[in-house]
């Protein structure tokens, strides 16, 4: 771990745990939660609200170590804002499934890089 501290690499495996692998198999699953559906709303409120702190603790650990990776500041913003629109898109299954794919792909080409 030449690169990157031990807090981040602890993110990305979190990261890798809570918003990839199991937003894919969420996704997968099919189980959509309805836009209008005020319990399914608050459901995913819940169950995200860690996941956006994990997100936000993320580019801010990055960020503070940029320096030291081989990525850019906007390659970082968009990892972010793709991580988040993943993670929301794995509830409402309202993106195709190539648009889905093309997110998760995304973000784990940066995770690598940092990695």
């Amino acid at each position: 771990m030449s690169k990157m501290s031990e807090k981040l690499h602890q993110m990305i495996d979190q990261i890798y745990d809570q918003i990839l692998n199991n937003g894919l198999e969420r996704y997968n699953q099919g189980d959509a939660v309805d836009k209008k559906d005020r319990e399914g709303f608050e459901r995913v409120k819940r169950e995200t609200k860690h996941v956006f702190k994990l997100i936000d603790q993320w580019e801010d650990e990055v960020m503070e170590n940029i320096h030291r990776l081989d990525i850019f500041p906007n390659q970082v913003q968009n990892t972010k804002e793709n991580m988040e629109l993943l993670l929301l898109h794995s509830y409402y299954i309202d993106v195709r499934r190539k648009r889905f794919m093309e997110l998760y792909h995304s973000i784990d080409y940066v995770l690598k890089l940092i990695k």
